[in-house]
């Protein structure tokens, strides 16, 4: 029997507030009780029960600089990630337009983590067999969780360098016509659910702090998705700047560079077809061992936090919000502060995409690497990898000139897979996506039509 949209429209999403009174009660307790049960699609959202967005501020004692870092934090999401946000758009959208249903099609996700578990997770709760396509050397959390929410797995050669290896083998299952990919890479809604949830939620969160302005925005592309919220900061906020973080070991958006890394949540050795460079100013470079120590630091060393003069209650509530694409983003939004010459009352937002649940491995990991990782080591760590973040390696992209080497990129990774020339030369124009951004309300629409009314909506109405 097919299924009907049952859930959250973009609006609601942004605000929750929106969403009938007795059905949000219901979404928030089973966000604390019951993880499978599809009414938790109505907590997709960067708010928390009190309509707040949930976000940390990381104090000068531990980020060096007079401008505030404000982090919107994603583990809150339903399946850990605000990842399963952009899984749920794409997923929602092919269902209102009648291109799926879940008694005859199989919902292929490529991924390199996050949105692969949000993949298994949505198709989980809205009846999908779900098949995500990932790297085969990436953290067993991550395999755990698909598994657990019933995914299956198709691993491909290699590791986060390597997802443009599973674009590929998501084109050949492709060739089945009961496989539907959710392809996050190249489809409009994850660009969507970012620019209007995310960008919205993140101008909502600098209400009241500093001037009420976001002077910068950083996020390191994976699927870009992230990176629209960009679009969003800046119709409200002309004079901000967006930062687009890369892997110093990769940094391929920057100069071409083909190298290995490890931040987890992170795809490169491409531009994504849905990354808007017309709004992109910067591109930072991360290197990724000073990721995955900093996690190291939030988790396994509050005192060093401390020691730095972070207050104790905030360096303990930090030692769950973070995994290496978090402190990737966190340091580049210290670049990025030091590099406009920021000062008190200016914001930098950025986004914790997860939290440390899905990198126990990646501790084991680090920690065999090295022979001793004594608190002094990890005292010294803080100090340089946090106070010591230079604006170095921060590459300026506004020129037309820098422009045209992000645009050859894109047609060197799309033309391969079919897209046009013509196509790729539509989107050097922001008219391109602000058509693609005005189809919001459009689903707006459709989603609300085909909902049941509140007083019908029961925990599993999912169902004609």
């Amino acid at each position: 029997m097919a299924k009907i949209p049952f859930g959250p429209t973009y609006d609601e999403m942004l605000n929750p507030g929106l969403i009938d009174g007795e059905l949000r009660a219901r979404a928030l307790a089973a966000l604390e009780g019951d993880e499978l049960d599809p009414i938790n699609l109505f907590n997709i959202t960067w708010c928390d029960a009190h309509q707040c967005v949930r976000k940390v501020m990381l104090p000068p004692a531990l980020t060096g600089i007079d401008a505030n870092v404000v982090v919107l934090l994603g583990n809150g999401f339903p399946s850990g990630s605000h990842k399963v946000g952009a899984a749920y758009c794409t997923l929602m959208e092919r269902l209102v337009d009648g291109e799926i249903d879940p008694a005859v099609h199989t919902i292929l996700g490529p991924s390199t983590g996050n949105f692969g578990i949000g993949t298994a997770y949505i198709a989980r709760l809205l009846g999908f067999r779900a098949v995500v396509i990932m790297p085969d050397n990436m953290s067993k959390e991550r395999y755990e969780r698909i598994r657990r929410y019933g995914g299956e797995l198709d691993l491909t050669p290699g590791s986060e360098s390597d997802v443009i290896l599973t674009l590929e083998r998501t084109r050949e299952l492709m060739k089945n016509p009961r496989n539907k990919a959710l392809a996050q890479f190249e489809l409009f809604p994850n660009y969507r659910f970012h620019r209007h949830v995310t960008g919205g939620s993140a101008i909502a969160a600098v209400k009241g702090i500093g001037n009420g302005r976001i002077a910068g925005f950083t996020s390191a592309p994976g699927s870009a998705g992230t990176l629209a919220a960009g679009d969003q900061i800046k119709a409200a906020f002309p004079e901000a700047k967006v930062a687009a973080l890369e892997p110093y070991e990769c940094s391929t958006l920057a100069n071409g560079g083909r190298g290995q890394h490890r931040i987890e949540g992170i795809g490169d050795k491409m531009c994504t077809l849905i990354h808007n460079v017309l709004n992109t100013d910067f591109v930072i470079l991360i290197r990724d061992e000073e990721t995955v120590q900093g996690v190291k630091i939030m988790h396994d060393s509050t005192n060093s936090l401390v020691h730095l003069g972070v207050p104790r209650k905030l360096a303990l509530e930090l030692r769950t919000l973070f995994g290496p694409s978090g402190i990737c983003n966190v340091l580049g939004a210290i670049k990025l502060a030091k590099h406009l010459r920021l000062g008190p009352g200016e914001n930098v937002v950025t986004v914790a995409t997860d939290g440390f649940d899905r990198y126990e491995s990646v501790l084991k990991d680090l920690d065999s690497r090295y022979l001793e990782v004594s608190p002094q080591v990890l005292d010294r760590w803080a100090r340089d990898i946090f106070l010591g973040a230079g604006d170095d390696h921060v590459v300026d992209f506004r020129t037309a000139a820098m422009k045209e080497r992000l645009f050859a990129q894109k047609e060197v990774d799309w033309m391969k897979f079919g897209y046009t020339k013509e196509y790729l030369d539509s989107m050097r124009s922001q008219e391109f996506w602000e058509a693609q951004y005005h189809k919001v309300q459009l689903y707006n629409r459709k989603i609300a039509a085909l909902r049941p009314a509140p007083e019908r909506q029961t925990a599993c109405s999912t169902s004609r």
